[in-house]
């Protein structure tokens, strides 16, 4: 091949023979494959760097039909997005399995219709080989119609809608609730409120459903005085637990549907003049970094965030292949005790 000015580029045969490997080591090196040895990753990259190769992305596309992209896209506002570790958790697993594959991992944010279906022309146009779709809200079509153009998609958390039908990697969202309720019925707690997350989602759904479950088990009435809508926000946990102590004084322990939310419904415990774990227990989900570092640190339902991420890019890769794929896979959860109750 040459330039317009007739100067040879460098091949990929050139590179592979100046290096003493194999045209298909050579690309697997190229790709930032792992299954090459150092030695010869670094025989490869530096025949690459002496002769001035370039990996020809656009010519390889003609000829695989693929972009060796995948798209992880981020249906929330970019507010939320960068206000929540959840997320970077996941991108962080999921561009580990990505760049070991030797795919590029396009990160993008669509928060309304609009943006929705400026990023579905893009993925149809050929632009990206699959996309890992997070935050899905209520009846949001998005992942349904990025099937239709032939655009494999796993989703984070089971979808509201089309669940029968998409691929999605989730937690046991429900299960973990329950155990909340659970250890905090175990405690001695009786008038236990719950912090809600968004009911648009099925996490949201699902974490409220596993805290009713655990009181009706144990005897107890489920009562709507205790439940406050939460964004799976710190501000959000804030306003709602306000107003869960305003309307039910005598509560002494609270379920919070995330970790930011937990974060915010004890500013507002405290706020209020009473103690968290000792007038008021507190327990979260998600086991995110500041739960940790919180004061008093946080109890909370550790979810498998990386793993999930891991998951997700798995699957989604081997869609791209052709492999056989699992569509639902659900992660277990667990108890972390802390401070907090």
């Amino acid at each position: 091949m040459s330039t317009p000015g007739g100067r040879n580029l460098p091949t990929l045969e050139e590179v592979a023979a100046r290096a003493g490997v194999s045209r298909a080591t050579a690309s697997r090196v190229l790709r930032g494959a792992s299954n090459v040895s150092d030695q010869a990753r670094s025989a490869v990259l530096t025949a690459a760097q002496d002769i001035s190769y370039a990996p020809n992305r656009a010519a390889r596309a003609l000829v695989t039909g693929r972009s060796d992209s995948v798209a992880f896209l981020v249906a929330e506002s970019e507010d939320r997005l960068f206000s929540d570790p959840f997320f970077l958790g996941m991108l962080r697993a999921a561009q580990t399995v990505t760049a070991e594959a030797g795919l590029q991992l396009v990160f993008t944010v669509a928060s309304g219709p609009d943006e929705h279906q400026r990023f579905l022309h893009y993925a149809a146009g050929g632009h990206v080989d699959g996309v890992l779709l997070l935050s899905l809200h209520g009846g949001d079509q998005l992942p349904q119609d990025l099937e239709a153009q032939a655009v494999p998609t796993v989703l984070s958390g089971r979808p509201l809608t089309g669940s029968e039908a998409l691929y999605y990697v989730d937690s046991d969202n429900a299960g973990g609730a329950r155990l909340a309720t659970e250890y905090l019925l175990a405690t001695g707690r009786r008038t236990i409120a719950t912090v809600t997350g968004p009911l648009d989602m099925c996490a949201g759904q699902d974490r409220l459903a596993g805290y009713r479950s655990a009181l009706e088990a144990a005897g107890l009435p489920y009562d709507p005085g205790l439940v406050a809508h939460g964004e799976f926000s710190i501000a959000s946990g804030q306003r709602a637990m306000a107003e869960l102590l305003y309307r039910r004084p005598d509560l002494d322990a609270v379920f919070a549907a995330s970790d930011l939310t937990a974060i915010g419904a004890m500013r507002a415990i405290e706020a209020a003049g009473r103690r968290v774990r000792g007038d008021v227990a507190v327990v979260g989900f998600d086991d995110i970094g500041d739960a940790e570092l919180a004061h008093p640190a946080l109890t909370t339902i550790r979810q498998p965030i990386a793993d999930m991420g891991r998951a997700m890019a798995t699957r989604l890769l081997q869609r791209i292949t052709g492999e056989p794929a699992e569509r639902c896979t659900v992660l277990p959860v667990e108890l972390i005790r802390r401070e907090t109750a």
